[in-house]
């Protein structure tokens, strides 16, 4: 097991100690947590969460006990200390949002590097990479009274991340937001903790969120209660995540997908992950066969991923009547499903082999087109950078789906439901036929250098550039 990331031992934070007003804020806390875990300190109003919150942060110094963040005592610093240890190893996101409102949104965020001494050039452009993941890029120059409550937050939420911490500390930073940011604030912390690694501790008195958290730390009166596992609490999908995570040296990537397509395991790499790949394209995109056509199509299907044929022979076979070994369809079926096909792997080979901004542009317009909606230049850009960010795989199905379908004025790109849908099914599909789609003409080297290994015809017909023209 890897060693707790925070310790803290017999805490205790008594305020006026042996007077008659005398108060316990904390009396007698003692856990760990782990790098990666997602924890939620959950009790009333008053109990003590929030001191507790603080006392992690160096914010609050204990009357009794020791806080260990990474292994260092940091209530044993000086301020100066302090400081610099919270700047570089923890993020801390307030209920209040503390921007400075004399500030643009860009010089918030980017704040805490003028402290670290950062050149101006790299701290905008942290700063901006920030703004731009939580799709406010196009506020940097406003002030923060200019901003919703929920534009806010992400911009306390891009200053706390500014520094890259390992540990994100959040006190009740949904509790000034309507429900719509509310929802879109949790799925940010949710994506920290699940996509960039980050720690999580957030302080909440709303029983709705807790199914977020790997365990909850119960509070009442200044003691822990109680704690709780919540694995067997959470969503299906969300208890079959922890199994992947238990699982070492598994590509995030890989990981990402195993979200959306459910029946794919953590043992299915490179080329024997082409048979999973043929049966989701199939699936994708036709579901009006019968069962023996889609078995022989989904065979037809693996040897075109495979090299074994190209797109003209898999319309051709496809067509072909099943006695004579094909797979039964009729003509036109087969012309528009090889079609479909081809416009998919075009995504692909581009995503594969060209500059990302190319490839990003056509898969753009091929979205577009494919969901038949139009956007204007302001939309189609922010469309653009959510697209961005699950090929840079900084995002998941979930995450490009909500963001597709949050208003534009908070910071989402606005489209209905099912667009948002439809666009995030598809791009998932490319992403899935994508991953390990390389390695494929390194086989082919491969087997090329092999002698004698009777895998020369495979060789010879690994998919090549001109199958996808």
């Amino acid at each position: 097991m890897n060693d707790p990331v925070i310790k803290v031992e017999n805490l205790k934070v008594i305020y006026n100690e042996g007077k008659s007003n005398e108060t316990r804020a904390l009396d007698d806390i003692n856990f760990q947590i782990f790098p990666r875990e997602y924890i939620i300190i959950h009790g009333h109003s008053g109990c003590g969460k929030s001191t507790l919150l603080y006392s992690i942060s160096g914010l609050q110094t204990p009357s009794y006990g020791t806080v260990k963040v990474k292994n260092v005592e940091i209530n044993k610093m000086d301020s100066q200390g302090k400081s610099f240890f919270r700047r570089h190893e923890i993020g801390l996101i307030f209920q209040a949002f503390h921007l400075v409102p004399s500030l643009t949104v860009l010089d918030n965020v980017c704040l805490p590097l003028v402290f670290a001494g950062e050149t101006l050039k790299k701290r905008k452009e942290k700063g901006i990479e920030l703004l731009r993941r939580f799709g406010i890029v196009e506020q940097k120059d406003k002030f923060p009274a200019q901003l919703s409550g929920g534009q806010k937050q992400r911009v306390a939420i891009a200053r706390a991340l500014i520094g890259d911490p390992e540990i994100i500390l959040a006190d009740e930073p949904v509790g000034n937001l309507d429900s719509d940011s509310a929802r879109n604030v949790l799925n940010i912390l949710k994506e920290l903790n699940e996509i960039d690694k980050k720690t999580i501790i957030l302080v909440t008195h709303n029983k709705d969120h807790l199914f977020f958290a790997d365990r909850i730390i119960h509070m009442s009166d200044g003691k822990v209660t109680d704690f709780e596992v919540n694995k067997e609490k959470r969503p299906s999908e969300a208890i079959r995540d922890d199994v992947w995570r238990q699982i070492k040296d598994i590509p995030s990537e890989l990981r990402l997908l195993a979200r959306t397509f459910k029946n794919i395991t953590y043992k299915q790499t490179n080329t024997l992950l082409t048979p999973f790949k043929a049966k989701q394209l199939l699936m994708h995109i036709v579901s009006h066969f019968t069962e023996e056509q889609l078995d022989l199509a989904e065979g037809l299907l693996r040897d075109f991923l495979f090299g074994n044929i190209d797109l003209n022979s898999l319309q051709k076979t496809l067509d072909l009547e099943i006695k004579k070994g094909g797979a039964g369809w009729n003509k036109q079926l087969a012309r528009s499903f090889s079609a479909r096909v081809q416009e998919i792997m075009n995504q692909v080979r581009l995503l594969t082999e060209t500059d990302i901004n190319f490839s990003l542009d056509a898969l753009l317009e091929y979205l577009l087109n494919f969901v038949k909606i139009k956007l204007d230049a302001k939309r189609k850009d922010r469309l653009k950078m959510f697209l961005k960010l699950r090929l840079e795989n900084k995002t998941d199905a979930v995450g490009l789906s909500w963001r597709l379908d949050t208003p534009y004025y908070l910071g989402g790109a606005g489209l209905n439901k099912r667009s948002a849908e439809k666009i995030s099914k598809e791009v998932e599909l490319i992403m899935l036929l994508k991953y390990s789609y390389s390695d494929v003409e390194q086989e082919k080297t491969r087997v090329q250098n092999t002698s004698g290994s009777g895998l020369e015809s495979f060789a010879n017909n690994v998919p090549s550039e001109k199958m996808f023209q």
